[in-house]
């Protein structure tokens, strides 16, 4: 019997190994490997050359860098902005060029002018004529356009990632018996979730399912941790990831209208404010910090909402790119977020939100100059923070020096590295490991946890898995149809990606421990509902064909090659 046990065990390791890598082997090559097709939105007639506008916001001058270049002398290395708003009306604004733009003769105002089919813009003595798109144009380009998902089934994909689920099931009831029907119940959850997710997509005419299929595949693992843990709870984790996905279509939905989402950018800085005023007045400091607050027997972490609040109004602040004040009030606002995280003594966010301003900051501004000076700003706050925090403190100088205090300062640590380094290769099984019961192990050192029951392989998947999204987040941002969708995604990869380095490489003493949780595979309901919120911001960035909320799905008209928008 035992030996059927172990040969069993050895099957469910290999399989689960084998669909780790397949699954993320397929999302990072329908992600990455296919071809850009650049959306068109309208013409610029020079001359005889018909310039395409593939953006919703395009610079338009000289430089190399334009998103819509003409070298001509008189024209400025960045001369003018063309934007669409959400309602399909163009207007352009002149950015401080030398050579002035015109509108049918007339010179514009610092306000910008609108423009429409046949109206002839003037940069710089260069006449354009602007040809706006038909909506039947538009559908019959984008029907040519190749879908998302078409050459990697988001179907195929899905499909493997449950037996990928089914499997680890199997090693918790070879593992870790005693509370199989509750663990059974849990993951049969998940799998109604994501298939419930999968099929509303696809009614709603959205093909693409990648970012998806990663998100439910880092919170296979959060819940096989949550199973080994604290199997007690797992009601109340798969409760939270129903609302996390609920979440995560409501983002979607809200982040259709740019209008919409702009002109709440005031609400949600307020509404960030008062979560941390709230946070710092009324919580109560545990282990050195002021990171919880409890409200009706229950805690929730406000720095975890304030993410998703921080990056929705430093997209909105820095979308207009000839508006330069607009950068020194999302500094005067990142300021205030970073100060109050530093007095509520939650130093790891403060880190997570000081990389996500100086990514946003630099797609906007392209200035070097701001980011040293922001660089130097945060050296300055941490020794501050060093030197009137004590936990703070004690963590950097613990840091590279935990086995010599392994039963204080690196007592976490020093195990933590312990029970990585046990479950070598392919790992000692679900719930078959003993760090999950060291304090914090489940949120702070998750993946130590992985690593020694699931081993070191599926681990870095789990990395991989995290940095394949950040991946995609940059490509986006180089086609995006709009500034905010690329600098929300980006900055929202900035923080997802900047909290998995710090969780890896705090647990295995390479980096100070800040006691941040890794991306969906770390228990903990507030992170877990701000990680789907993530989402939808790089899933509205995304600008394959029938992919993002963003834009209306394409029905291709059988026999023409052609598309129809769905209404």
């Amino acid at each position: 019997m035992n030996e059927v046990l172990s040969h069993s065990l050895i099957l469910s390791k290999s399989v689960l190994i084998l669909l780790s890598v397949l699954i993320i082997a397929r999302c990072l090559r329908s992600l990455l490997s296919e071809r850009y097709e650049a959306e068109v939105w309208a013409w610029l007639q020079l001359g005889k050359e018909q310039l395409p506008v593939t953006h919703w916001e395009n610079l338009i001058g000289r430089s190399r860098s334009a998103d819509i270049r003409v070298d001509r002398a008189q024209v400025s290395r960045v001369h003018a902005v063309l934007v669409r708003s959400g309602k399909g009306v163009w207007t352009v604004y002149d950015i401080f060029s030398k050579g002035g733009v015109w509108v049918n003769r007339i010179k514009i105002s610092p306000h910008g002018a609108e423009v429409h089919n046949g109206d002839v813009i003037n940069i710089g003595g260069t006449p354009l004529r602007f040809k706006d798109m038909t909506t039947e144009k538009r559908q019959q380009l984008e029907g040519k356009r190749t879908a998302a998902g078409k050459r990697v089934s988001p179907f195929g994909t899905l499909l493997e990632l449950s037996v990928f689920q089914i499997f680890l099931l199997l090693q918790h009831a070879l593992c870790s018996p005693e509370d199989l029907t509750l663990i059974a119940l849990a993951f049969a959850a998940l799998l109604a979730l994501e298939w419930f997710c999968y099929s509303s997509m696809r009614l709603l005419g959205r093909s693409g399912f990648e970012i998806e299929t990663i998100a439910f595949y880092l919170s296979s693992l959060g819940l096989s941790v949550a199973a080994s843990s604290v199997p007690e709870d797992l009601v109340k984790q798969i409760l939270l990831m129903i609302a996390g996905v609920a979440l995560f279509l409501l983002m979607g939905w809200w982040l259709r209208s740019l209008r919409r989402v702009t002109a709440a950018r005031g609400l949600a800085a307020f509404a960030a404010l008062a979560l941390l005023a709230v946070n710092a007045v009324f919580s109560e400091e545990i282990m050195g910090a002021r990171n919880w607050l409890s409200f009706g027997g229950y805690s929730f972490q406000p720095s975890e909402f304030v993410k998703v609040l921080y990056l929705y109004v430093g997209a909105s602040t820095l979308d207009r790119l000839y508006r330069k004040q607009n950068l020194f009030v999302f500094m005067a606002f990142s300021a205030i977020c970073v100060i109050a995280l530093a007095l509520i003594g939650d130093f790891g966010t403060a880190l997570v939100f000081f990389v996500c301003f100086l990514v946003i900051s630099f797609l906007r501004s392209g200035s070097i100059a701001t980011v040293l000076l922001a660089l130097t700003g945060a050296g300055m706050a941490g020794v501050l923070a060093v030197s009137v925090k004590p936990h703070i403190a004690r963590r950097f100088a613990a840091w590279g020096h935990v086995w010599e205090d392994i039963y204080g300062a690196g007592y976490q640590q020093a195990r933590a590295m312990s029970a990585a380094a046990a479950g070598g290769l392919f790992g000692k099984g679900a719930g078959s490991g003993w760090l999950k019961n060291i304090v914090a192990a489940d949120t702070d050192m998750v993946f130590a946890v992985v690593c020694e029951e699931q081993g070191l392989i599926i681990a870095i998947c789990m990395v991989l898995a995290v940095m394949a999204l950040a991946f995609f987040a940059v490509r986006s941002a180089r086609y995006g149809r709009s500034a905010w969708y690329a600098i929300a995604a980006c900055g929202a990869m900035a923080m997802l990606l900047t909290q998995t380095a710090l969780n890896v490489f705090g647990t295995m003493d390479l980096l100070p421990f800040t006691g941040v949780t890794f991306p969906f595979v770390s228990r903990g309901g507030s992170s877990l509902l701000s990680c789907w919120m993530l989402m939808a911001f790089l899933k509205g960035s995304d600008t394959r064909r029938d992919a993002s909320f963003v834009v209306n799905p394409v029905r291709v008209i059988p026999g023409t090659g052609e598309g129809k928008a769905k209404a």
